[in-house]
């Protein structure tokens, strides 16, 4: 093979391998952090467009006496759900919590879990917590958090019955909500454990969910970034807390 053929193919294969390489890993690591920022944005978009949802049905409707009086608000929009007598969930949430500025920087969790029961079918669920103490609220710093193991469960007063809602503040750490699409028998939130979503927490904010939820109002993140639309939403649909005294 003459030299010059040779030199070309030389030229040839580096060009290859510097393409399989791409950029540097500091490069690399910029191109993954952009893309979890965006994704946070996404679900925190998502779950916005939940609570907007559910908000909009007057008859099953959060009460909104009682999410202006939440500590924190966590939304799990479009849980998948299966189950054909052993059940299985999970999804991926958001939780801002309330603090005298307002509603804070979404926070990023996981919740999942397992049940067993007369229940057959499959579904997709927004659900949406609100957390009426401190206490729960410090669950959510954990590394795992059970739902109905550390803190009391149970399913929050709607619409019209929103009358009910004084004795579910006083009896429950954390009500629980749901806006379902598809057909499903039997749900339940107790036995989900949640945890901390700290990939996308960390990309976003530099800290991690316990961190974050510590500073009560989430840290600094860009508006740019589209990350406000949950603690938007939630601004909508709540008073101040010196007006709900």
């Amino acid at each position: 093979m003459k030299p010059e053929k040779q030199n070309l193919l030389a030229f040839v294969a580096l060009a290859a391998i510097l393409l399989t390489a791409g950029r540097s890993p500091a490069a690399r690591a910029d191109d993954s952090r952009e893309k979890k920022v965006k994704e946070a944005a996404e679900q925190s978009s998502r779950a916005a467009k939940a609570l907007d949802a559910i908000m909009q049905v007057p008859d099953k409707a959060i009460p909104r006496d009682l999410l202006s009086r939440a500590k924190a608000v966590a939304v799990f929009p479009r849980v998948i759900k299966v189950a054909v007598t052993v059940g299985g969930e999970g999804g991926r949430g958001v939780v801002s919590r309330r603090s005298d500025a307002g509603w804070g920087n979404p926070v990023f969790i996981r919740g999942g879990g397992g049940s067993v029961g007369p229940q057959i079918g499959a579904s997709s669920t927004d659900y949406f917590l609100l957390l009426m103490n401190d206490e729960s609220v410090e669950g959510l710093m954990k590394d795992r958090f059970e739902l109905g193991g550390e803190a009391a469960v149970a399913a929050g007063p709607v619409g019209r019955n929103a009358g009910a809602g004084t004795d579910a503040l006083m009896h429950a750490a954390i009500l629980s909500y749901s806006r379902s699409r598809g057909l499903f028998a039997g749900a339940n939130v107790k036995g989900i454990v949640l945890k901390p979503e700290d990939d996308l927490n960390l990309a976003v904010y530099d800290k991690t969910a316990r961190e974050l939820l510590s500073d009560q109002i989430g840290g600094a993140a860009s508006p740019s970034a589209g990350l406000q639309t949950l603690p938007e939403a939630l601004g909508r649909y709540t008073v101040k807390p010196s007006d709900d005294r």
